[in-house]
């Protein structure tokens, strides 16, 4: 009974980062093919609302079980900034279609990468979290998510700086520096993930 408990939520940490890896992907396909913009704009639309529902499960799950695998607040906590991290990602996309972009900027893909390699080691360190044996790949996965945090910062102020030099038009300056705070916002919020994991790491492992 008491794996079965613990996988309810093991499994919706899991599923719910494996979302914002899809999610992230069809982003940086977004860019690639802009004249599709609406309709990948759309599926990403939907696996955010599948994230809401796996966060409205677990945190039902969680105010239902007496015992759970981590403290509720951690689970809680991740659950939370999972969400946050799906919710970045598709505000971006939003953006891209509600402000009519028809041109990517080049520092904007290298940005959107960044979000898509700190998914996916995020999805790789929550996935693992099950299994809190081999402690030190935790812990490296989490640096590695900071490490992809350090380098999205780095994509978004040369994003910035060639967003202003170029002198372009203002209203243009204005929705793109909007989508890559969204980008950033992504990031850190996979950086919060793995702060969190290292706590549960250190705490339980």
């Amino acid at each position: 009974m008491g794996l079965t408990r613990d996988a309810v939520f093991f499994d919706a940490l899991a599923e719910h980062a494996q979302k914002s890896v899809t999610a992230s992907e069809l982003l940086l396909e977004m860019l690639d093919r802009l004249q599709d913009a609406p309709e990948i704009a759309k599926k990403i639309k939907e696996i955010e609302h599948e994230g809401d529902r796996i966060t409205h499960r677990c945190l039902e799950a969680l105010h239902k079980t007496w015992i759970t695998p981590l403290d509720r607040e951690e689970i809680h906590a991740l659950i939370t900034r999972l969400d946050d991290v799906l919710d970045c990602i598709e505000a971006a996309s939003e953006r891209i279609v509600l402000f009519e972009i028809e041109r990517a900027m080049p520092e904007a893909r290298q940005l959107a990468e960044s979000v898509v390699t700190a998914c996916v080691t995020m999805s790789a360190a929550t996935s693992s979290l099950r299994d809190m044996k081999d402690r030190d790949r935790l812990l490296e996965l989490c640096v590695e998510i900071n490490r992809h945090e350090n380098a999205a910062d780095a994509h978004y102020r040369v994003a910035l700086a060639a967003l202003f030099k170029q002198g372009s038009d203002p209203l243009l300056v204005m929705k793109w520096r909007d989508i890559y705070d969204q980008l950033e916002n992504a990031t850190d919020r996979c950086e919060d993930v793995a702060n969190i994991i290292e706590g549960v790491v250190l705490e339980h492992a």
